[in-house]
């Protein structure tokens, strides 16, 4: 168990390395030295960065912190312990590789796509394992708790399109404004990819003995909704259940965790979608 434990540590951390290697190349080559942004607390950090040339990697550790210790005090050590690692690794990484990469300064919607494909792909090795970089998605969730009735989703685009509508007042451009919407777009689709390819929705079923344990899991940490059905095995006539949840492309793989995490032993299968219907998701008879 030990063994297993340790070498799962150690893949973690490979692809937290991985990611915040992709991540750093996307701030440091493309995207900072050409004044383009990213959403979130790494738009605050460039932008202070251009103000007062501080380290954007330190910055972003920094106003981290106190949504850190909120989420733990919210969520507990569980949620937070390898957001908080990932954080910090790929803060360091951001600002170790600042002085020796070469920056890219030709066409800027080049910085723009590469810097929202590099920085897209970073984050998505990061979800893949389990974690998140903080900022806006640690927010989202603690503005949840007291306005239950806002959509995350929602939440994280607003906070990071008013970041880059507030940069106009530094850089008085309207192409950089563009640039970066464009950078927050081609990341979020380049995260989905990473994640679980082209399909944007996605339908898990789990069947397991555990089915208390599972679903608190899921429900406690993920914040979604989870249906229970009794179930029967064919074969071994055992009495299980089977958990049904739909979820965003990049819920997959926290939601798998969550389910490895409580019964090691579940079955899983995952499912794309052409379309879902409902809360969280694509509203009754809305237009395409």
């Amino acid at each position: 168990m030990i063994q297993k434990t340790t070498g799962k540590t150690a893949i973690d951390f490979l692809f937290f390395a991985l990611g915040g290697t992709s991540y750093a190349l996307a701030i440091n080559v493309f995207l900072a030295p050409n004044n383009i942004l990213l959403g979130g607390f790494t738009g605050v950090a460039t932008i202070l960065n251009y103000l007062f040339h501080t380290p954007i990697g330190t910055v972003v550790f920094l106003f981290n912190i106190p949504l850190f210790i909120a989420a733990f005090r919210k969520f507990g050590l569980q949620f937070i312990l390898k957001t908080v690692f990932a954080t910090f690794l790929v803060s360091v990484l951001i600002d170790v590789t600042a002085p020796l990469l070469p920056v890219y300064s030709g066409d800027r919607l080049l910085c723009a796509l590469f810097g929202g494909i590099l920085s897209g792909t970073g984050l998505g090795l990061v979800f893949l394992h389990g974690a998140t970089t903080g900022g806006t998605d640690i927010l989202s969730k603690l503005l949840r708790l007291k306005f239950p009735q806002m959509s995350m989703g929602r939440v994280v685009l607003l906070l990071d399109f008013l970041i880059v509508a507030a940069s106009f007042l530094v850089y008085r451009s309207l192409e950089n404004v563009l640039y970066s919407l464009v950078v927050i777009f081609v990341s979020a689709q380049t995260i989905d990819l990473v994640l679980t390819g082209f399909s944007h929705d996605k339908l898990l079923f789990v069947v397991t003995g555990e089915g208390e344990k599972v679903v608190r899991e899921i429900t406690e940490t993920l914040d979604r909704g989870v249906s229970v059905l009794p179930v029967r095995g064919g074969y071994s006539k055992e009495e299980r259940s089977m958990l049904f949840c739909a979820v965003r492309a990049v819920d997959v793989a926290r939601v798998t965790a969550c389910v490895r995490e409580a019964d090691e032993h579940a079955f899983v299968v995952v499912c794309e979608t052409s379309e879902i219907l409902g809360e969280g998701f694509r509203k009754r008879g809305a237009d395409n």
